[in-house]
């Protein structure tokens, strides 16, 4: 089995910055392609960024120049560093990886979502 904790939320105001770190545990082999999604209260779960094994990062419109994605393969952790946050950053943040098992399965697997709230 694979686990996945996420941490690093919290409340910010406009303009700060916040890190935050997913980390995984368990049967794994190996990471593919490592993802950052958000939910705002009504809204649909978005892609925010990935980065591919080979390190190869992409990012949405809304956060480029302001988020940087990053891993350490060797801990298994996706981070995202959020800089100059605004209000409509406010939502909750869920990693999504890509795992290649032991067992040579691979398995999509969510972290539990931290809130960020940007406001004054």
């Amino acid at each position: 089995q694979v686990q996945v904790v996420e941490s690093g939320g919290g409340l910010v105001q406009p303009g700060g910055s916040l890190r935050l770190t997913c980390a995984a545990s368990g049967s794994i082999f190996s990471i593919y392609t490592m993802a950052w999604y958000r939910q705002a209260p009504g809204k649909q779960r978005e892609l925010v960024t990935t980065i591919t094994s080979g390190g190869t990062t992409n990012y949405a419109d809304s956060v480029t120049g302001r988020f940087t994605i990053s891993r350490d393969n060797a801990k298994n952790t996706v981070y995202l560093q959020m800089n100059s946050l605004k209000p409509e950053d406010t939502a909750v943040y869920y990693c999504n990886l890509q795992i290649l098992t032991v067992a040579r399965t691979v398995e999509f697997v969510w972290g539990q979502g931290t809130q960020v709230t940007v406001s004054s």
